[in-house]
C-alpha cells in the first residue's frame, strides 16, 4: 500500500501533465529561461536534458522524436540546430534551477530554469533580482497576519456557536 505517496502528478491527469511538459520544454527552448515553480522547474530539467541530448545527436529519429515531445517543429529545430552545437562537449547538465522566493499570491516556491550558458539581453530584465528579495518578509508576516486574523475569527465563530447551541 503505498500511502502518502508523492508522485510529482501536479494534480493533473497525464495527458494534461504531458501538455504541461510539453508546454514547459518548448518555452524554455524559445526563450533560454523560464520562471516557473520550483517542483515544475526540477521536474521539466529531466525532461528539457534529455531533449538536448537528443538534438545532439541531430538524426531523423531525434527530429521526429524532438516533434513529439516538445509539440513544435520550431522548437526541434532550434534544439538541433542551435543548442546541441551551443552543447556539443557538454556531457549533460545543460540546466540550471535557481530559486526565486516566493510568489506573492500563494507563498508557491518558484524557480528560474535556465541553460546554463543564458546570458541577459543587455536591456536588462526584471527578473534579475533573485535572492535577497526585500518585500520578502514583508510579505511572509503579512501572510501570517492574515492567518492569525482566520484562526481567530474562525474560534470566535465556534464559541459564538457553542453559547448558541446551549441555550
Amino acid at each position: 500500500m503505498g500511502h502518502n505517496v508523492v508522485k510529482h502528478g501536479f494534480g493533473r491527469k497525464p495527458t494534461a501533465r504531458a501538455a504541461l511538459f510539453k508546454g514547459l520544454v518548448s518555452s524554455l527552448v524559445e526563450h533560454g529561461r523560464i520562471r516557473t515553480t520550483l517542483a515544475k522547474a526540477k521536474e521539466i530539467r529531466k525532461h528539457a536534458d534529455r531533449a538536448v541530448t537528443l538534438g545532439k545527436k541531430g538524426d531523423l529519429n531525434s527530429r521526429r522524436l524532438l516533434i513529439s515531445r516538445t509539440g513544435s517543429a520550431e522548437a526541434a529545430d532550434k534544439l538541433i540546430g542551435d543548442i546541441g552545437k551551443r552543447f556539443a562537449k557538454r556531457n549533460g547538465g545543460y540546466t540550471r534551477v535557481i530559486k526565486a522566493g516566493l510568489r506573492p499570491g500563494d507563498m508557491a516556491p518558484m524557480a528560474i530554469l535556465e541553460f546554463v550558458d543564458y546570458e541577459l539581453p543587455a536591456g536588462g530584465n526584471k527578473e534579475t533580482e533573485v535572492k535577497g528579495d526585500k518585500s520578502l518578509k514583508k510579505r511572509q508576516r503579512a501572510a501570517t497576519r492574515v492567518k492569525a486574523r482566520a484562526v481567530k475569527n474562525r474560534r470566535e465563530i465556534q464559541i459564538a456557536n457553542r453559547r448558541l447551541n446551549r441555550a
